[in-house]
């Protein structure tokens, strides 16, 4: 077929990642390199910027070789982010119309937008406003996010460096647990709302038996103090200090949050509460109950940021996402989103596939009940030999005065 001739556009959208910069590397190399591509522009701040256009040649500004790699073990999101939630256009098309006058303006034919669940429904809804229209602009989601709950993917670009920085945090925090002898329960906090990928890859911190983190509480299943109190009270039968991972999302049987004693109530844009406190719940319940020394440990954004802990495996899967997608665009695909598709686990290999965005957008991928013990307090052999191959290897950062160097966007680009 006829490959339509004009510019490339790439944004980025959602949570940023320690990887999402090495998928943006892809399209941004793929796409430069295409004959029927003239120039590759960036979104700054995703869809909300380009609509208010704040738009930056990326020929300008990634113009060697090395500013492309320095790009890949760059953490967060190079060209900004955004939160920006579509209206349905067929309720109102106002931004759809502004941004087809924006997309003509800029002779834009290649949409490429990184980004998790919320960014893929952007997706669909702009390539199926593109169908309603007549336009032949081609629309490709390139997946991120470190929760790892997009539908039709084996996993997704960002979990295996989170989950290699969990681990490592986790192995490294109960070492300086094991440094006092008395009884005490350190409880680590693991950002992970419904599904519970993040706080499971705690287990790969384990060297052996009876090793950390002793109880893993997943959002999968119903959380209750009761068994919590017993479980710990299990497990100081055989050790003196407990490290618990938690995700941040733990409900109780009724369906309340363990945190939203402590937790603000407030949403974001697309009516997610903010999370946060459920360590802190759970080490001063155990406190109460035990009268032992407990603490609670909240990770935070470094889970997505750790540039300086990026898995080689993941970070190349992700720049070989972003050039997949741009082939598939240019042999006409459009409304899809490039997926994983494991081919094998021992050697471990995996294939790119494109996807309906439409299966995938708005929907939840969680840990199967399988993968989970059945106290519902640990999980599986098959989960670690899922995840295993996802952390391996290192892409260390290039050092400048002691500090690792990171490609920025110039601020006048803001």
């Amino acid at each position: 077929m006829t490959k339509l001739c004009g510019n490339a556009i790439v944004g980025q959208s959602g949570g940023p990642t320690a990887a999402i910069n090495s998928s943006l590397a892809g399209v941004y190399s793929a796409a430069k390199a295409s004959d029927a591509i003239g120039t590759v522009l960036g979104m700054v701040n995703g869809l909300e910027g380009f609509l208010a256009e704040r738009i930056v040649d990326l020929g300008e500004t990634l113009r060697t070789d090395a500013d492309v790699d320095l790009l890949r073990r760059t953490p967060a999101a190079y060209l900004g982010s955004c939160r920006l939630k579509l209206p349905k256009w067929e309720v109102d098309e106002t931004l759809y119309q502004e941004a087809f006058a924006l997309f003509e303006k800029y002779d834009i034919r290649y949409f490429f937008y990184i980004g998790g669940n919320d960014s893929m429904d952007t997706v669909l809804k702009l390539s199926s406003y593109a169908e309603k229209i007549g336009s032949k602009i081609s629309f490709i989601g390139v997946p991120k996010t470190i929760d790892n709950d997009l539908l039709a993917t084996d996993h997704t670009p960002g979990f295996g460096s989170a989950a290699k920085y969990i681990a490592t945090t986790v192995r490294e925090i109960a070492e300086d647990c094991r440094a006092y002898f008395l009884n005490s329960v350190t409880v680590i906090e693991i950002m992970g709302r419904n599904a519970g990928w993040l706080t499971a890859a705690s287990a790969l911190a384990r060297n052996g038996e009876g090793d950390s983190p002793d109880l893993i509480y997943l959002p999968e299943c119903p959380f209750s103090f009761d068994r919590y109190l017993a479980d710990l009270k299990a497990v100081f039968q055989r050790k003196k200090n407990i490290v618990v991972a938690v995700s941040e999302g733990v409900c109780t049987e009724d369906g309340q949050y363990v945190c939203e004693s402590v937790a603000s109530g407030k949403v974001d844009a697309f009516g997610h509460k903010y999370l946060g406190g459920t360590a802190s719940v759970l080490a001063d319940y155990a406190a109460q109950k035990l009268s032992c020394k407990t603490r609670g440990i909240e990770l935070n954004i470094p889970q997505r940021c750790a540039g300086h802990f990026l898995s080689k495996t993941d970070a190349d899967e992700a720049f070989e996402n972003g050039k997949a997608a741009v082939g598939f665009a240019l042999d006409g695909e459009t409304g899809v989103t490039i997926t994983y598709q494991r081919v094998s686990n021992e050697p471990y290999k995996i294939e790119f596939k494109p996807v309906l965005v439409s299966t995938i957008a708005n929907g939840e991928k969680t840990i199967p009940m399988e993968w989970i013990s059945k106290g519902f307090n640990d999980v599986t052999e098959e989960f670690i030999r899922y995840a295993k191959p996802l952390i391996q290897g290192e892409l260390p950062p290039i050092f400048e005065d002691g500090l690792p160097k990171h490609l920025v966007l110039p601020r006048e680009c803001f």
